[in-house]
């Protein structure tokens, strides 16, 4: 695709995809409008980083639908002075989001290749604030900091309590839980030192997080 049809598909995916789902936060939309996801997207792929698709990166990971990027950062609502945790860097894009919209990004991935990757992408659009890590953090990610928000982009089988306390107060969770064909996408809210608030978001699917706590029911 050209230069002219990326800039075209771009616009027609914030319209067409994301108003149309509810993504309303300016903030949100002038970053996704603005970054060239083109750029973060697989050369193979490169001709389907605007579609309502997710986008094979490797190891059985993806890219999310850009519909779904956008309500995670609508729902996690990241402010200039916060700092996030995204667990699961994948290709950098939405560690790349949350760089614009927030002061400090730390990002990890399980697999070596994927931040080495995603450091090349952030590197190319000139993304100097965020921090990568390769690591396995299916039950958390205890670096003895607490954040503002925290984006976990693989789903979680079943709900574990792992991430729940490297949040601040007034911290926000993004996870999507469940197994397929529909998982739930939930936005948590630490409003005590003990106490979190759940809010159900909408109905989504996305490959597990590769290690992620998951007990088989077998049919009787």
């Amino acid at each position: 695709m050209t230069d002219v049809d990326l800039a075209s598909a771009r616009e027609n995916m914030v319209e067409q995809q994301l108003r149309t789902w509810e993504v309303l936060n300016e903030r949100v939309l002038e970053v996704l409008e603005q970054l060239p996801r083109e750029q973060f997207t697989p050369q193979r792929h490169r001709n389907l980083a605007y579609g309502d698709l997710q986008i094979p990166l490797g190891h059985g990971e993806v890219m999310l639908e850009p519909k779904v990027e956008g309500r995670l950062l609508q729902a996690l609502d990241p402010q200039p002075g916060d700092r996030a945790l995204e667990i699961g860097t994948g290709s950098g894009f939405l560690s790349a989001c949350l760089a614009r919209l927030c002061m400090h990004v730390t990002s990890v991935d399980i697999h070596a290749d994927f931040t080495e990757t995603a450091r090349q992408h952030l590197d190319s659009q000139g993304v100097r604030n965020v921090h990568l890590e390769t690591g396995d953090a299916a039950l958390g990610w205890d670096d003895g900091r607490r954040y503002n928000v925290i984006a976990v982009t693989g789903s979680l089988p079943e709900l574990h309590e792992g991430f729940h306390h490297s949040l601040t107060i007034g911290g926000r969770l993004f996870v999507i839980h469940g197994q397929p064909p529909i998982m739930e996408a939930l936005l948590i809210t630490r409003v005590e030192e003990d106490q979190w608030a759940v809010e159900s978001l909408f109905d989504t699917s996305a490959p597990p997080l590769v290690g992620a706590p998951f007990t088989r029911q077998f049919a009787l």
